[in-house]
């Protein structure tokens, strides 16, 4: 694997182990104190560098960028490594008392945070703007989303549901949006929220954009979906008991299906 020279004298000879965990399409390596992501170069990339010194600077609990390059179109970013273990840990989809209170403060967090100088905007407009590249330039992988979004009582194809999308874009109630706010990327230690890593979406959006893919994230932990042990009779409704909501379905939907031109 190559890395650059000065990211090498940086790391000298730490051991690492390599993070598999998600989607993100990067490899992960980690350090005892440090978080070393390698990937192709994105706008997102470019947004998380933004975005995480700007967080640091809200008290919210993410990596501290230590170095960060591209080279020849793959990007390197090294961060200081946020303590505790994923929310999708056994322990904690085991206690899903423990785990909602988790997800519910980390979101509430987020919400509360001042986004008056937010570097970063993620709503609707960039967002459908976005998904409609994906979707001209063929990026859209319909055999890996949800099994009722394309097809019989779905939609015919990524361009009907993107011109779903703009037909019923929603009214927007901005937050400060992790972007991303699935399991994977929402850490805990001893039962309390200790950090968010993965912030290449984070921004400027509707709190449903988090909303909706923590539910889904939840619900697809819970029922072995991703390959681990079904949780028989859990709720996800209940995340909006411990948020203090009442749930707004068409929302839900509205941002599970924008997501999907992902």
């Amino acid at each position: 694997m190559f890395i650059p020279a000065e990211l090498r004298k940086l790391l000298g000879d730490r051991p690492y182990t390599l993070d598999n965990v998600g989607m993100s399409g990067s490899y992960v390596l980690c350090f005892d104190d440090m978080v070393l992501k390698i990937g192709k170069h994105t706008a997102a990339h470019d947004r998380e560098v933004f975005m995480l010194p700007w967080m640091v600077s809200k008290n919210l609990p993410v990596p501290q960028v230590l170095h960060a390059q591209v080279v020849d179109g793959t990007r390197y970013l090294l961060m200081s490594r946020v303590p505790g273990k994923m929310s999708c840990a056994e322990e904690y989809l085991d206690n899903s008392d423990v785990l909602l209170e988790v997800l519910a403060e980390g979101m509430h967090m987020l919400w509360e945070t001042d986004i008056s100088d937010c570097p970063c905007d993620s709503r609707l407009e960039r967002h459908l703007k976005a998904a409609e590249r994906h979707v001209v330039n063929g990026q859209v992988d319909v055999n890996a989303v949800e099994p009722d979004t394309f097809g019989p009582g779905g939609f015919a194809s990524p361009e009907h549901l993107l011109a779903w999308l703009y037909d019923n874009r929603p009214t927007e109630m901005p937050v400060l949006s992790h972007g991303d706010y699935c399991l994977p990327n929402i850490f805990a230690e001893n039962g309390r929220l200790s950090g968010f890593i993965d912030l290449g979406d984070s921004g400027i959006a509707d709190r449903y954009q988090d909303i909706a893919l923590c539910y889904r994230s939840l619900t697809r932990n819970m029922d072995g979906s991703y390959g681990g042990r079904v949780r028989e009779g859990f709720n996800p409704d209940r995340l909006f008991d411990v948020l203090g909501i009442t749930p707004d379905r068409d929302l839900l939907r509205y941002y599970r299906l924008l997501d999907e031109l992902f």
